[in-house]
């Protein structure tokens, strides 16, 4: 819906998600496909949080992190999934501008926190490897807590700039966006105002948040590998890189993603490319992640066979 100005100029009123929209003859097999993926990702995530909530052996700094990466991960695909979900079963594609200024903000400041959390992750695993006698001293309950919620914090404070420029842009022009949700790139590609500086702060943002929180990853993993290889033992050796493995395998395959979608120049290139490669961090990341970190973690296990015992026992007791 359009409406039109004094100028003849058209402001558009409402935008329409396209998304995968274009393939009419599989969209109910997609929205089969992403509904048992989102209610799946849901129901491992809350039973990680339980697990780690209720098991007395996981009260530990790196499960306090899993926990909060699992909690993240519920509300990072809740921002776009359910509307996709919408979009495929209705055929309705219509969603307002305070929507999706609303949706932008959220999806990127979820994205970033989960940046910022990572890099904290890896730096608990550096201090429990590298310096394992002082590690309860220096990630301390209330450290950890610090920067649990200075991650959401700088996450969501450096979405801020850019989602207040693009909203105070104009849009005159169709108000198709091919993309499951509101993306960068199909808004400004929308809009009649200039938009290069907004193109410019975005990829400093990112070359900033992104890159940087790489390198430091990057830069732990190193010491970490350097201490482990001088372990006197293959045992020792062995065990100390699977602690930190499933780190590294979420690492690469969010990292990978996103730098590939946001630490380029130009925003406006591969826009459909870009749709097809966000459904990895969107809605496969927040999936694997909760397996990664359970199928290669003995603790988990066993706290979750404990867990599962004592709910059949408690219910076997009600009845």
């Amino acid at each position: 819906m359009l409406s039109i100005k004094h100028n003849n100029e058209t402001v558009i009123k409402e935008f329409l998600l396209i998304g995968f929209s274009i393939l009419k003859e599989t969209r109910f097999y997609l929205f089969i496909i992403i509904s048992v993926m989102y209610v799946v990702t849901l129901i491992a995530n809350v039973i990680i949080i339980i697990i780690v909530k209720s098991e007395k052996r996981l009260h530990k700094p790196m499960y306090f992190f899993i926990g909060g990466l699992s909690f993240l991960e519920i509300w990072y695909p809740s921002v776009t999934v359910p509307r996709l979900l919408w979009s495929l079963k209705t055929k309705e594609e219509a969603i307002s501008p305070a929507g999706c200024m609303a949706q932008f903000y959220f999806h990127f400041s979820l994205g970033a926190t989960e940046i910022f959390l990572l890099t904290v992750m890896a730096y608990d695993r550096y201090v429990a490897i590298c310096n394992p006698l002082y590690y309860l001293i220096i990630i301390s309950p209330k450290v950890c807590t610090i920067l649990i919620l200075g991650s959401w914090a700088c996450g969501f404070l450096a979405v801020i700039t850019p989602c207040v420029q693009i909203a105070n842009l104009s849009f005159c022009r169709e108000n198709q966006i091919d993309h499951y949700y509101c993306d960068l790139a199909p808004l400004l590609k929308l809009s009649c105002s200039e938009t290069s500086s907004i193109e410019k702060l975005f990829f400093c943002l990112s070359l900033f948040i992104i890159l940087g929180c790489f390198f430091l990853i990057i830069i732990s993993y190193i010491c970490i590998i350097q201490t482990t290889l001088m372990f006197p033992t293959a045992f020792g050796r062995r065990k100390t890189f699977s602690t930190f493995a499933s780190h590294l395998i979420v690492v690469l395959l969010f990292y990978g993603t996103i730098i590939f979608m946001f630490v380029r120049p130009s925003t406006g290139g591969l826009m459909h490319l870009n749709k097809i490669v966000s459904i990895i961090p969107s809605i496969v990341t927040p999936l694997l992640n909760p397996i990664i970190y359970t199928l290669r973690n003995q603790e988990v296990h066993n706290a979750m066979k404990k867990t599962v015992q004592r709910f059949v026992f408690q219910f076997e007791k009600i009845h």
